[in-house]
């Protein structure tokens, strides 16, 4: 078996180690003999090659590179990439990368930058005075279909462990949160909501990588991209994850810790 893997922007959003995300990817497919291949999808790249991936990354970026990436994510790029997300390629899109998603967002400094309005939801710096929204964090995935198909997967409750930086504040209308805050900001550290699902595609704040900590993602999106392409029902190999379990029970423990000290 065969994936691409469509990652947006490498050269102006990967602010926060989000290569890691298309390495969890990579290995974790290739450990079962799937062959991978890595397509960047940038200002070079073809519109058409947008919508032909099998699963999409993408990154934070400080606002001048997002602006950059906004404008130039218009026109057919960006009927591609809705028409990609829309129809069920699975992706995950990390730390800046949801803002552009929505309908648009408010800079600190600047003009609003208009976004591709894929996710109803809208993205506002509250002011270069404002507190960043900076930490650890731990949420449950709420999402439906989502959460019970990480369950079956994972074989308990899909927490995800991260982290977030963002000056941004994330305001959802029509589309489905990605899950409840248990410790941390959030989307905008009011609602206590984290992150946006639509159709295929997670959306997220937390990023550190988000699929070296919660690998069971990471099989979700393998699963899905894979059963998309080749039509039929998909089981993959289950690899040994203990390191990554006792590293979340560490960190799940030391959260807990900290919030009762």
């Amino acid at each position: 078996m065969d994936l691409s893997i469509g990652w947006l922007y490498p050269n102006l959003m990967s602010t926060y180690g989000d290569r890691g995300n298309v390495i969890c990817l990579q290995r974790r497919s290739q450990w079962r003999d799937i062959n991978v291949e890595i397509i960047p999808l940038d200002r070079e790249t073809n519109p058409e090659v947008f919508g032909k991936v099998d699963i999409i990354v993408g990154g934070g970026a400080q606002d001048r590179q997002q602006e950059i990436v906004m404008r130039d994510l218009q026109g057919e790029k960006s009927t591609a990439l809705h028409q990609a997300l829309s129809k069920g390629t699975p992706g995950v899109f990390t730390c800046g990368s949801p803002q552009l998603l929505g309908h648009y967002y408010e800079p600190a400094q600047g003009k609003r930058i208009e976004g591709l309005g894929l996710l109803d939801m809208v993205s506002k710096h509250p002011g270069i005075d404002a507190k960043r929204c900076i930490g650890n964090v731990v949420f449950e995935i709420t999402a439906t279909p989502l959460a019970q198909e990480l369950t079956e997967i994972w074989g308990d409750k899909p927490l995800v462990i991260g982290f977030e930086n963002h000056g941004g504040r994330t305001y959802l209308d029509g589309v489905q949160a990605l899950g409840k805050v248990i410790k941390g900001y959030g989307n905008n550290g009011e609602d206590g909501m984290e992150g946006a699902f639509f159709h295929n595609a997670i959306a997220t704040y937390s990023h550190g990588p988000l699929l070296a900590k919660n690998p069971f993602i990471s099989d979700w999106l393998i699963k899905k991209a894979l059963h998309n392409k080749y039509q039929q029902p998909i089981s993959l190999q289950k690899l040994d994850d203990s390191l990554a379990i006792a590293a979340r029970k560490t960190m799940l423990q030391r959260f807990k810790d900290i919030a009762s000290s």
